[in-house]
């Protein structure tokens, strides 16, 4: 009898419930005798009572009675019948009569009712909303979450809490369980969660945080499942009984989905009350995600199509949008830059005494927060885990198409107080401390399919700041973590010079507590690299005007001036465009300009300061800095530094060669004049780039054959092994240096990094000895000049004796001012700009490698040349999510039927979520990457012989015999000099022009700091 009612119930779930009461207690009144009813009753309470869309069990075992949080959570009303034995006493008793029973049942029946249909009103934004029995949204059935003073320790508050009204409670007549209890209180007065604190929560008695996990979230997930897996599972079509009511959602202009999804309760009542009751605020701000499935191109992403944003939507202004894009960054690296970008956003809506911030509105409102993410497919579903767990995500919201469209992005908008460090440690506002961060408006974008990041780009630009129409616009990638009030800085500069166009702060290494990580050669290097380049290139370029390259690691765009020509030349590198541009396109395009756009930055910068009719110029802003984590390994470091040779060489000569439309900007003369400066200061750079190879070769010949080759003439002595030893051992490090360099080219063309981590460690460690060993030579020239006798300090043969022999042959004077001018101002430089640790801690690893760059690095990156690829791929994943489509109501008008689920089952799956979210961090084991394309390896073959060619044809000239009769000079060792000398004062005259660069740009940014404004 009890399935025939269970039966006619689902029979019956997509009548209203007006429609079905009837028959119902039809049923229960006429059909069934009261100790039928009693069978039914006690058969209903055995059912699995809570499951989710699978048929899973819902409830934990964790907790008595089967619910999560203990036999206290109130909660259990909704959840579970009333316990077994209370139902025999009272039929033992005769307490059920047959009225009573009716009763009884009648409840029970109308708790199944309610989870297969209902109705109600409609919203005021146009969809009908169904939702469950009032008895399901009372306060008695879901405990108020505290909020500062207020909040009780563990997950959910204790019952008897005083409570007080707040907005979603008044619109949803609900209040919901409570926060996560504190785990300790840092010097920096934000609370922090920790995993093991919200366990002891949500787990009471010291039970297994691991028990019934899965179950909880809706999903039985087997252990040895992966994340990807479990997220596909999470995300699927529901399947079997469905026991959530519907609601029917109306699309924007018949083509639009958009849906308003409520937050778990312990994340909207995170909110500070002063926004959560603001009389000026909007409550679904808080209490709500916003869910758009873009089913367009990004160009099309706009109003008149139906598209918007609740920024604009809420009529506020946006100052500043920053943009922080994705690939497949893990939930560490991931949380790092997104706490920190909220720390920013604190430290800028905490200013005192802003002439701008403080008037017109609230300054968070003028700030909004956007995450592009890469495709579903190679992005770490743990960073989702992480994304849900501040508010911002959720799983089982996605379509994968709308009506037969493929949905090209899913966007999900949500302002929100919380936020998870990189310790996996959850942060929310406590009272109203100062200390708290401020709501944020975010923005998360996540593509369907990975499509690089240049389309992540024009999403960002042509999709959202269209809409936003923000000032200025910060670029941030995933990993990348920005310093205290960076963010403010780049703003500043902006604030402060109405034709600043684009500007960049300082990156670093990350190097780990204690600076452990500079024991890595490798990190040690590139952290003295970053210094330096921040030192003297970025300054001197930012004397000048223009920045060859605003890393997008890090940078700061303002978006009116970058509209037009210079996104248009930008996005001709979007493979989705392809097919639109044609020729134009990056698949029509030469393998040079494919090459170009793997260093997309340096033409968004060209084209901004050449933009026709406007004097657009960039700068470096030293206040602001972001700290990144670099490659640590031999292979990692290759492949990373393969693309950005690539890039940059070819971005490079694009800029020479277009270099006349500066002419057509808006440049005053005296700027003009300083650009064609520039350009020769980079012309000749690209030159010494070009023949580094030779360079370096007679370089360490020379220096060895100096000090190591005994002279008659001079009576000089070989050093350092004396005059038999040391040529035997200069000419066997000099074999050794052509075989290892050879063996570059070899594994280049055949082999990856990953696959000859071996091989390629041997040739960095070769490389560095013999690197130290010229070094110490050098200086020992230098000493065994001024102590030897080489050097004529009697100046009564007046200077020009002097000079004389300082310039001489033996190279000593010559080799004494490139090491002053390239080693000694990296001193003075760090120094004068009280940033001088790198030149102790990480210059050994530096100058020990710098051969390595040449002969390693760039040879890699040469023979490879046709490898332009970016690992684009589609995504299998989105195969997992449902798809949305249409039916029409009796007013004509599309609307699709949405699943609603009460707040009790948003709330439970919460917890699950939280706890993959604050998981202890694994690293996962790297998988293979795809092989390189082929199409492309004719015109790398032509590059790599013409580059070798044009290095050894240097390497004659100057050192064969053969051809003495047909040069000016007489001996190749006279050559030999010349050149020697000739790549020492080149050396020694760009070192001295980006020191000159570096101090006016200290100057200079001495100057603006004393009268810029706020």
């Amino acid at each position: 009898m009890c399935t025939h009612v269970a039966s006619m119930t689902r029979q019956s779930s997509s009548s209203s419930t007006s429609q079905m009461k009837q028959p119902i207690a039809r049923a229960i009144g006429v059909q069934l005798a009261p100790a039928q009813l009693l069978s039914c009753l006690l058969s209903l309470w055995q059912r699995p009572w809570a499951q989710g869309n699978n048929g899973a069990e819902r409830v934990s075992d964790a907790g008595p009675g089967g619910v999560v949080g203990g036999a206290d959570d109130e909660r259990q009303a909704l959840l579970m019948p009333p316990p077994f034995p209370v139902l025999c006493i009272a039929a033992s008793e005769n307490l059920l009569n047959q009225k009573y029973l009716f009763g009884l049942c009648w409840c029970s029946l109308a708790l199944l009712e309610s989870d297969f249909s209902s109705t109600a009103p409609p919203y005021e934004d146009g969809y009908h909303h169904q939702q469950h029995a009032e008895a399901q949204h009372s306060d008695a059935a879901i405990p108020f979450l505290g909020h500062g003073e207020e909040a009780n320790s563990g997950f959910y508050p204790q019952r008897g809490m005083s409570t007080s009204p707040n907005p979603y409670q008044q619109s949803h007549n609900a209040a919901s369980p409570g926060p996560l209890s504190v785990s300790d209180s840092m010097n920096d007065g934000m609370t922090r969660y920790s995993l093991q604190d919200t366990g002891a929560a949500i787990f009471p008695g010291g039970q297994d945080p691991n028990m019934g996990l899965h179950r909880r979230s809706g999903i039985s997930t087997p252990a040895s499942e992966t994340p990807s897996d479990a997220w596909q599972q999470r995300n699927a079509p529901a399947s079997g009984l469905r026991r959530y009511a519907t609601r029917k959602i109306k699309l924007v202009q018949g083509s639009v989905l958009s849906v308003d999804y409520p937050v778990p309760s312990a994340i909207q009542n995170a909110i500070q009350r002063e926004y959560r009751e603001s009389e000026e605020g909007f409550p679904e701000e808080f209490s709500h995600l916003r869910y758009t499935a873009a089913t367009c191109d990004p160009d099309e992403f706009t109003l008149r199509n139906g598209y918007n944003l609740r920024p604009a939507m809420y009529n506020r202004h946006t100052e500043l949008l920053i943009a922080i894009t994705y690939y497949n960054e893990d939930k560490v690296l991931t949380a790092r830059t997104l706490h920190g970008v909220m720390q920013n956003i604190r430290d800028i809506v905490n200013l005192k005494k802003s002439e701008f911030w403080n008037k017109g509105g609230p300054a968070w409102q003028k700030i909004v927060c956007t995450l592009v993410f890469d495709g579903i497919d190679p992005c770490d579903k743990n960073t989702l885990d992480m994304l849900a767990t501040v508010g911002i995500y959720q799983d089982g919201i996605m379509k994968r198409s709308v009506d037969g469209r493929e949905t090209v992005a899913h966007i999900f908008e949500y302002t929100t107080q919380l936020s998870v460090t990189s310790n996996q440690q959850l942060i929310r506002p406590q009272g109203n401390e100062s200390t708290n961060l401020p709501p944020v408006q975010m923005i998360f974008c996540l593509k369907q399919k990975n499509s690089k990041k240049i389309n992540s780009h024009r999403w960002l630009f042509n999709g959202f700041s269209r809409i936003l129409n923000p000032e200025v616009v910060i670029l941030i990638d995933a990993g990348t973590k920005p310093g205290k009030k960076s963010l403010l800085a780049l703003w500043e500069s902006f604030y402060n010079d109405k034709n600043l166009g684009g500007s960049c702060g300082e990156i670093h290494a990350m190097l780990g507590k204690g600076w452990k990580n500079l024991m890595n050669p490798l990190v040690a290097a590139q952290n003295f690299e970053y210094k330096i380049s921040n030192i003297l290139d970025k300054p001197l370029e930012s004397a000048f005007g223009y920045v060859s390259v605003l890393p997008g690691a890090f940078s700061a765009y303002r978006y009116r001036a970058i509209m037009g020509r210079p996104l248009e030349q930008y996005f001709h590198g979007d493979h989705t465009l392809s097919k639109q541009l044609g020729k134009k396109g990056i698949e029509g395009m030469n393998i040079f300009k494919k090459n170009m756009f793997l260093a997309e930055d340096r033409i968004l910068c060209f084209e901004l300061v050449a933009k026709a009719g406007f004097k657009w110029h960039l700068t470096y802003v030293k206040a602001s800095k972001g700290e990144t984590d670099v490659p640590e390994g031999a292979a990692e470091f290759i492949s990373q530094r393969r693309r950005w040779l690539n890039g940059s060489f070819a971005a490079s000569l694009y800029a020479m060669m277009h270099f006349g439309r500066i002419y057509k900007s808006g440049h005053n003369i005296i700027r003009l004049f300083f650009l064609h400066i520039q350009m020769t200061y980079n012309f000749a750079g690209l030159v010494m780039t070009w023949f580094s190879l030779a360079s370096f070769w007679l370089t360490t010949s020379v220096i060895m054959d100096l000090v190591g080759t005994p002279s008659d003439a001079n009576k000089d002595k070989g050093w350092p092994f004396g005059n038999d030893a040391s040529p035997i051992v200069n000419n066997f490090l000099k074999y050794g240096y052509v075989f290892f360099l050879m063996l570059q080219f070899i594994l280049a063309l055949g082999n990856r990094p990953k696959g000859s981590r071996l091989a390629y460690t041997l040739s960095f460690i070769y490389f560095s000895i013999v690197q130290c060993y010229i070094l110490v030579l050098s200086f020992y020239l230098v000493k065994n000049a001024f102590t030897g006798g080489t050097l004529d300090f009697d100046m009564s043969k007046g200077i020009g004796a002097f000079l004389k022999s300082f310039f001489s042959s033996s190279g000593a004077g010559i080799v004494l001012i490139a090491l002053v001018s390239t080693y000694g101002i990296y001193f003075i430089a760090s120094f004068l700009y009280m940033d001088p640790w790198h030149m102790f801690t990480s210059s050994w690893a530096y100058f020990g490698g710098m051969t390595c760059s040449i002969n390693i690095l760039m040879v890699y990156a040469f023979c490879n040349w046709h490898d332009v690829s970016w690992g684009t791929k589609g995504s299998d994943k989105s195969e997992a999510l449902p798809e949305a489509k249409t039916a029409k109501d009796d007013g004509k008008s599309n609307f699709i039927e949405e699943v609603d689920k009460p707040q009790a089952d948003i709330d439970s799956q919460f917890e699950a979520t939280v706890k993959r979210a604050l998981a202890p961090f694994e690293n996962p084991e790297e998988g293979d990457e795809k092989s390189m394309d082929d199409s492309y390896k004719a015109f790398r073959t032509n590059l790599v012989l013409l580059w070798i060619f044009s290095n050894l044809l240097v390497v004659l000239c100057i050192t064969a015999t053969g051809i003495d009769r047909f040069c000016l000079t007489n001996t190749s060792t006279t050559r030999t000099a010349n050149y020697f000398s000739a790549i020492l004062w080149t050396t020694a005259g760009l070192s001295i022009f980006r020191f000159i660069g570096s101090l006016w740009f200290l100057g200079k940014s001495g100057i603006l700091c004393c009268v810029s404004r706020r």
